[in-house]
């Protein structure tokens, strides 16, 4: 299987991309990297009403493992799970197996050091764990990102203070409320917005 390509012989690391930066972000928001003997498996869980979600992210893994990944939908509890299986995932991308509450993540220096990636991380992060609320009535505009991992929490409180803004911190939440700058940061990470790659 391996002379005709059907098995990797060879995991070289991933592309260090604005694609890369965007599933590592919703890898740590709403994946698992689960380790088997042979190998590893990356699901990222969605509500299976968000095809939008669905299709970006089955199509960003195509781009980075260059193989389709499964998409299985369980309709008990309306949940797709993408998932890939391969060697070396976490190792790759520089994410820690086991439960996403007990990661201590740290955003990489390449990410870092670029808006765009730091934007495309932030992006999938917000996919998996944001939200955005308008009540008129009171005048009240919020972008939140809510998350009960400390150290995700600081990415984030961090990121979008390298890029302008002025979050809040509680202790589980992240939030923009001034109108202008929730929808400047809506519209520059694209949120909910599932164009094609």
């Amino acid at each position: 299987m391996k002379s005709i390509g059907k098995i990797k012989s060879y995991y070289p690391d991933f592309k260090k991309d604005e694609y890369l930066a965007e599933l590592i972000g919703v890898v740590l928001g709403d994946g698992n990297i689960g380790k088997f003997p042979r190998t590893e498996r990356l699901i990222i869980a969605s509500n299976s009403n968000n095809q939008g979600f669905i299709n970006r992210y089955s199509d960003i893994i195509q781009k980075i493992f260059l193989k389709e990944p499964k998409r299985m939908r369980f309709k008990d509890s309306n949940c797709t799970r993408i998932s890939i299986y391969e060697k070396f995932i976490s190792k790759r991308l520089g994410i820690p197996l086991g439960k996403r509450a007990e990661i201590d993540f740290k955003i990489p220096k390449w990410i870092l050091q670029n808006n765009q990636f730091l934007i495309s991380f932030l992006r999938g992060l917000y996919e998996a764990e944001g939200s955005f609320c308008v009540h008129l009535p009171t005048s009240t505009y919020k972008m939140f990102f809510s998350n009960k991992n400390d150290s995700l929490l600081n990415n984030v409180y961090q990121g979008i203070k390298i890029l302008g803004f002025n979050p809040h911190r509680s202790k589980y939440k992240i939030q923009l409320s001034k109108k202008e700058e929730v929808y400047t940061f809506k519209n520059l990470i694209n949120f909910r917005n599932y164009n094609k790659l």
